[in-house]
């Protein structure tokens, strides 16, 4: 596998994927400039094993909440996508149907569609997520589960370069948690994973796949889904909810992870909070703070494009998108709101 990772179309196809959507960028345009130059070097690198990754460029974002996002150099994500392209395969297989995140196929509107489907077959759920859960991600652990299933020494060798790489970007983020059977030299233990890594978004699901099937399989529960660390159970009495509760506690010890405080069973009724929407089961709607978000970001651009900072079609790309996603659910009453006043013209 790992010779196939390395191949100069395999190489060659993941830099078309890297910078896909973002050619015009100085670091993607300065790799194509040379581009058959700097994949030969970077093939180098990994067949002689000399491959280091480079430092992360950090900053955070505020939407919906304060996170800390991490973008790995671009000749690091040709390495990222180049990886994924063979590993991907390998554990798509061995993943649930209702995990949604980062899977061809899948995506969010997928999944606010099943957690609607659920919401009208069962009449209550738990809603959980994990508690700072990619700075959280033990190493050690990651390393194991990617170790079952890769056989190569050598991709795991670059598995554990890139991992190696990330080691400290989230550690002023994240809380020290002492599990059973801890002492002090845990803290010691190599945890974390950029987020903004093709890797780390994979990695996220796979760190969270025995989890998944344990939830099916020994919990036996019918209707779960997972996007990320947010995931629903649901069930047809509260009792049998807070039973699933302890005991998914108990087996994201052994992940060293933690549930996020608080999450208690309730009426599906009551609407569900998924993915940026409040989920009913006949109808849902957009959260207020997205609206609100996107409202200001709306006005910013408008009075961009009336000062000539930008172009109409600039505008209409940004406003279009959101309309596609928003379309998802029960809008249309806020986008009349939205899109009544015409756009001011551009100033002479």
């Amino acid at each position: 596998m790992y010779a196939q990772i390395c191949s100069w179309n395999n190489l060659l196809l993941a830099f078309q994927k890297a910078s896909r959507g973002k050619r015009s960028r100085p670091a993607a345009a300065a790799f194509e400039h040379r581009l058959e130059e700097n994949l030969l070097d970077l093939q180098a690198d990994l067949l002689n094993f000399t491959y280091r990754p480079g430092p992360y460029d950090s900053f955070y974002i505020h939407e919906p909440k304060q996170r800390l996002i991490s973008a790995a150099p671009f000749r690091d994500r040709v390495v990222h996508h180049a990886l994924c392209n063979l590993i991907e395969p390998v554990f798509e297989r061995s993943f649930i149907f209702d995990s949604y995140a980062n899977r061809i196929g899948k995506g969010t509107h997928r999944a606010l569609n099943r957690a609607q489907q659920y919401a009208r077959r069962y009449p209550y759920v738990l809603q959980c997520d994990i508690r700072q859960y990619f700075p959280s991600i033990d190493h050690a652990i990651l390393e194991n589960l990617l170790a079952q299933k890769l056989k190569d020494p050598a991709v795991l060798w670059l598995c554990r370069q890139i991992m190696q790489s990330g080691v400290g970007v989230l550690s002023d983020v994240y809380n020290q948690v002492y599990y059973p059977g801890d002492n002090l030299l845990s803290a010691l233990r190599p945890r974390g994973l950029p987020i903004g890594n093709l890797t780390s978004q994979f990695w996220a699901n796979v760190y969270l796949n025995k989890f998944d099937h344990f939830i099916k399989q020994n919990l036996h529960c019918p209707a779960y889904i997972r996007y990320v660390d947010d995931f629903l159970l649901f069930a047809h009495t509260q009792p049998i909810l807070w039973k699933y509760k302890s005991a998914l506690q108990q087996q994201l010890d052994r992940l060293r992870l933690c549930l996020h405080a608080g999450a208690c069973p309730y009426p599906v009724t009551d609407g569900i909070p998924f993915l940026g929407f409040r989920i009913h089961p006949i109808w849902r709607r957009l959260k207020r703070r997205k609206g609100i978000y996107f409202c200001r970001q709306y006005r910013l651009k408008q009075h961009q494009y009336q000062h000539g900072l930008i172009t109409l079609s600039t505008l209409t790309a940004s406003t279009r998108g959101w309309i596609n996603h928003v379309r998802y659910a029960n809008t249309i009453g806020l986008r009349q709101r939205i899109f009544q006043p015409p756009i001011p013209k551009p100033n002479a």
